[in-house]
C-alpha cells in the first residue's frame, strides 16, 4: 500500500483513541460507536494485558472486528470486480481484507495517546446513518465521518470519510487499477504480503518489549 494509504490508515485509526469528549445526545447509533471505543480504552489500560502484547493485540482485533461490516466494504471496494469473483474467492478476499484492516488499526492504535474525539452530529435515512465526529489534537481538529448500515439489527461501519477522503473510494480506485493492469491474483498476493508484514512487525514489537 502506498504512502497515501498509510496516511489514511493513520487517520482512521483515530476511530479507536484514548479519550472521548462530547457525545451527540440521545443517539443509540452514536452510543454504539462510543461503546466500541470504551472497550478499546479498557483493553489498552489493562495492566495485565500490557505484559502480554500478543493477547492484547488479539483482543483489540476482536473488538475492532465486530464494529465493521467487512462484506459491504469488500463489495464496495471491489465494485464491478466483485461480481466476477466466485463465492470461494469472495470469502477469501473478505478474510484478507478483514485481516488487513484489523492489523493496520491495531498497529496504529497502540501508538496513540491523549487524543479526544467529539461526536457532533448524526443523520439517519432508512437503514443508512452518518455519524459525524471531530478528532481534537494538539495541532488541530480532524473531521471524521462514519458511514453506517443497519444489518441484522446492528449498525456497522462500512466506510470512513476523513477530511473528505473516503476509505472505500480509495480502495476501489487502487484495487481496480491493480486488477486492470495486473490481475486479481496479483491483488490477492499484494494484500497477503502486506498482512504478513504487519503481523511480522507485531511479533517483533512484542519481542522488543
Amino acid at each position: 500500500m502506498n504512502r497515501k494509504y498509510t496516511w489514511v490508515y493513520s487517520l482512521i485509526a483515530v476511530f479507536l483513541l484514548l479519550g472521548s469528549g462530547q457525545v451527540f445526545a440521545g443517539s443509540q447509533i452514536t452510543a454504539d460507536v462510543k461503546g466500541t471505543i470504551d472497550q478499546v480504552l479498557e483493553i489498552l489500560s489493562d495492566e495485565n494485558l500490557k505484559k502480554d502484547p500478543v493477547l492484547r493485540r488479539k483482543k483489540l482485533r476482536q473488538v475492532i472486528g465486530v464494529r465493521f461490516n467487512y462484506k459491504q466494504m469488500v463489495m464496495r471496494s471491489l465494485a464491478k470486480n466483485y461480481n466476477d469473483r466466485s463465492d470461494a474467492e469472495r470469502k477469501e478476499f473478505t478474510g484478507l481484507f478483514k485481516k488487513l484492516l484489523e492489523n493496520s488499526y491495531a498497529n496504529k492504535i497502540e501508538n496513540y495517546r491523549n487524543e479526544t474525539i467529539n461526536y457532533v452530529d448524526e443523520q439517519v435515512k432508512g437503514k443508512y446513518a452518518l455519524v459525524r465526529t471531530q478528532i481534537v489534537r494538539k495541532d488541530g481538529v480532524i473531521d471524521v465521518d462514519y458511514k453506517m448500515l443497519k444489518s441484522n439489527g446492528e449498525w456497522l461501519v462500512y466506510d470512513f470519510v476523513i477530511e473528505g477522503v473516503s476509505l472505500v473510494r480509495n480502495y476501489r480506485s487502487q484495487f481496480s487499477k491493480i486488477i486492470s493492469t495486473e490481475s486479481y491474483a496479483a491483488l490477492v498476493s499484494k494484500l497477503s504480503k502486506k498482512i504478513d508484514e504487519l503481523e511480522a512487525r507485531a511479533i517483533k514489537d512484542s519481542e522488543d518489549l
